[in-house]
């Protein structure tokens, strides 16, 4: 069996960390789009949050686990769109009115009227692909305790579904890939309870509405769920799935592959010994953590050499995470055949 080579069709980009450090945190910088656009007056906002979710601030004790909740109304069509995230919980979203372009990991979807959009905390997304258009747009995100798809999920406390029933609702959700759902007419009046929660309480009042509200929201996405009856994938939710996005991580996204990774540090990063990391490795590239990693930089630094070629063959070693150019020239020649230099002019003459 021949060694799997990394996906062609996915070039290092530069979207937040799914493992490691500074990972999940969408931060500020992802958020500064939409501040803008609330400074500017261009949309009509209302929200909670906590830590870098933009909103009114929850207090410390008001619905622990709850990160953001809240709606949107762009009355036209916007000239920014939000950056590829990452959240630190599950987020439902319903589209009301209008129309947005919604991304998550390499898919790209056209949203209208009442579709709903859930994304679990390990899915890169983004609401605008690239800009956002007129619409109204609701959202509700809170942490389960999991990072990765094969931590066991933790709902907060004020959750009261049946136990049977929130373990069903984090079983179909996390062993499943669908991202984009139809609403249902429970799952959208839920939401509109919950912005008439959030604009117009304050204090305890507020706490109870939105605590009802939510979980009547959670139970319309499990009827949903339910009545779509997908079809349930168990690998979704097993440490393998955990080490496929890992190395899907280090394929498209720089900020990962520039990462000074050791065996050690990429099993510690999926949750688990170096073992059964290098086995389950193995068992998905044909080839060992370490020179997995090699080739995956050496072809990202093949791509870079073609793409930008103003830009010095050491800079394109060090962003492509080579710590000597020397090293990175060597193991590029043995490779492609070719000098970075030569691999360069060779591309240039045949069209980039």
């Amino acid at each position: 069996m021949s060694r799997r080579r990394p996906a062609q069709g996915c070039g290092p980009v530069r979207r937040p960390p799914l493992f490691g450090k500074g990972a999940r945190r969408p931060g500020v910088d992802a958020h500064e789009p939409l501040l803008a656009s609330i400074r500017a007056g261009k949309i009509d906002f209302h929200g909670l949050g906590r830590g870098h979710y933009p909103g009114d601030r929850l207090a410390t004790g008001e619905l622990p686990g709850l990160l953001s909740l809240g709606y949107w109304d762009a009355r036209g069509d916007q000239d920014w769109g939000m950056d590829f995230h990452r959240n630190e919980g599950v987020e439902i979203c319903l589209l009301e009115t209008g129309a947005m372009r919604f991304a998550v990991d390499h898919r790209s979807f056209p949203l209208g009227p009442g579709d709903l959009t859930i994304t679990r905390p390990w899915q890169a997304h983004r609401q605008g692909d690239p800009r956002i258009a007129a619409g109204r747009l609701h959202w509700a995100t809170l942490a389960v305790g999991a990072l990765r798809p094969d931590q066991s999920w933790h709902w907060p406390r004020w959750v009261l579904l049946a136990p049977a029933d929130r373990a069903e609702l984090a079983r179909r959700l996390r062993q499943t890939e669908t991202a984009v759902w139809q609403a249902s007419p429970e799952v959208l009046q839920s939401f509109r309870r919950l912005r008439a929660a959030v604009v117009e309480e304050q204090g305890d009042r507020r706490q109870s509405r939105v605590a009802i509200g939510l979980n009547e929201l959670l139970l319309g996405v499990l009827d949903l769920l339910r009545a779509e009856n997908r079809a349930e994938q168990p690998r979704l939710a097993s440490p393998a799935h955990s080490v496929e996005l890992f190395l899907d991580d280090l394929r498209c996204n720089l900020n990962s592959l520039a990462r000074e990774w050791t065996l050690a540090g990429m099993a510690a990063a999926c949750g688990m010994g170096t073992t059964q990391f290098s086995q389950l490795c193995r068992r998905l590239t044909n080839d060992s953590p370490l020179r997995y990693l090699n080739l995956v930089r050496l072809e990202a630094a093949g791509r870079w050499l073609r793409r930008e070629p103003g830009r010095s063959v050491t800079d394109i070693a060090y962003a492509c995470g080579f710590a000597s150019s020397q090293y990175f020239a060597s193991q590029f020649r043995q490779h492609f055949g070719k000098t970075p230099s030569e691999y360069r002019r060779v591309s240039e003459g045949e069209g980039g």
